[in-house]
């Protein structure tokens, strides 16, 4: 029996109109009614959250890609860099002129073309930016020109004095070895091409999904999972029944029990009538 169910967010949970479907809401409503706890598990942080999820009434928050979880009530899990590991990062950003941008529990800082990005409002725009356009290759300008090639531009900020959980840098895949024989004590979650989230050793979404279980007293059986990305892979195999959306990556649809239909087309609540979580034509109880 499934009492927990995690949504991804970005393709997931919510559609390529940046919103989350009728059916969405309908879906969650009626599991949440059944007794089932619906919450999140993004690489995104707690900050405008809420915004992000088009103000969507959830249980839980897996954040920062497993690294901050609580519930509106309280913390549950939080771990960040250690000190020596978050300097190990700073030096490299500064020494090969890459964009970063440093999460906390209560704020972003760091590049702003990375904070831009992630916007709400940045994120509809980019939905209709022709697939050919060349954003690598706008990356590439903006990283040549960018302020972060002022030396030392990263040690001075003030958001560093508190816990860092999770840092965004741009960094091309091709750079993945690199990467990690530089930053050994990190793990690296990538959902695109260009950028690549970089959390403590051992930091995954399973990871916080499973503090979660743990504090609420469910097994990982009874937990469900939806994603669409490559970082979303690790949980669909970890939880007791992994759905990835019809528009998923390949390898993301491998590693899932289940594959539903897109984040346009009802996916969500296609899957959970599928699994018998909600009934098909039952209404939420207000």
């Amino acid at each position: 029996m499934i009492k927990a169910i995690f949504f991804d967010i970005d393709g997931t949970l919510i559609a390529s109109n940046g919103k989350a479907l009728a059916s969405t809401r309908e879906a969650i409503k009626q599991a949440q009614a059944n007794g089932v706890l619906c919450g999140i598990a993004t690489g995104r942080g707690p900050v405008d959250l809420e915004k992000v999820i088009d103000y969507l009434s959830l249980d839980m928050f897996i954040t920062y890609n497993g690294q901050y979880v609580y519930t509106k009530e309280n913390l549950i899990y939080a771990k960040p860099f250690p000190k020596q590991t978050l300097e190990a990062i700073v030096d490299y950003a500064d020494e090969n002129y890459r964009q970063v941008m440093f999460g906390g529990e209560t704020q972003v800082a760091g590049s702003l073309t990375i904070r831009l990005s992630q916007s709400p409002v940045m994120q509809r725009y980019l939905r209709y930016v022709p697939k050919k356009f060349p954003v690598g290759f706008l990356k590439k300008v903006l990283q040549r020109f960018s302020p972060n090639r002022n030396a030392k531009r990263y040690e001075s900020l003030d958001i560093l004095r508190e816990p860092i959980y999770q840092c965004i840098m741009l960094s091309p895949e091709s750079e993945r070895e690199k990467l990690r024989s530089k930053l050994p004590q990190c793990d690296f979650k990538r959902s695109n091409a260009y950028s690549v989230d970089i959390v403590p050793k051992n930091g995954s979404k399973i990871k916080g999904i499973k503090e979660f279980l743990a504090y609420e007293g469910i097994a990982m059986e009874e937990a469900m999972a939806f994603g669409d990305h490559f970082n979303d892979v690790e949980m669909l195999e970890g939880v007791g029944i992994g759905v990835a959306m019809g528009n998923a990556q390949p390898i993301t649809k491998a590693s899932a029990d289940f594959v539903t239909d897109t984040n346009d087309h009802d996916g969500i609540k296609k899957a959970l009538i599928h699994f018998g979580i909600i009934a098909k034509d039952a209404k939420a109880k207000e």
